[in-house]
């Protein structure tokens, strides 16, 4: 795993949603949207309850995710960012990381999530191997 390019590191700091790709256990793409971060060079998911993809994960550790970039490149096509790895899941952590998100993707003072004492719940914790798609990031 190398480290992120800081043009990576900048983009998601801004808060895109990603499109995130984990595999059934016949094989078939499961796709589901997720607020997303970083820590040291892993991206992060919180979850506050044992989903599909996390199931996913446990039985098969490769994972996609896909951004929508801003913009369009000099022909006139989207940017995007695709990042592909692998994934572990550890348990506990999910409030904090998603209240530290939701200051992103909902605003500085929300509170997420919005319940009291809330569950310890999981984080996808991404490895990432490839970075492509259409952007300053596939330099």
């Amino acid at each position: 795993m190398a480290a992120l390019p800081a043009s990576v590191r900048a983009f998601l700091a801004t808060g895109p949603i990603a499109h995130v790709v984990t595999l059934n256990r016949d094989g078939d793409p499961d796709v589901s949207v997720a607020w997303v971060g970083i820590e040291d060079d892993e991206i992060v998911i919180g979850t506050m309850s044992d989903q599909r993809k996390l199931r996913n994960l446990r039985a098969d550790p490769r994972i996609a995710m896909s951004f929508q970039a801003p913009g369009r490149d000099d022909y006139g096509l989207d940017r995007y960012l695709v990042l592909r790895g692998r994934a572990r899941v550890t348990e506990g952590g999910a409030a904090e990381l998603l209240q530290h998100l939701a200051r992103t993707y909902l605003g500085p003072e929300v509170v997420f999530p919005g319940m009291p004492n809330p569950p310890p719940g999981f984080i996808i914790r991404m490895a990432v191997d490839k970075v492509s798609g259409n952007g300053p990031w596939t330099g």
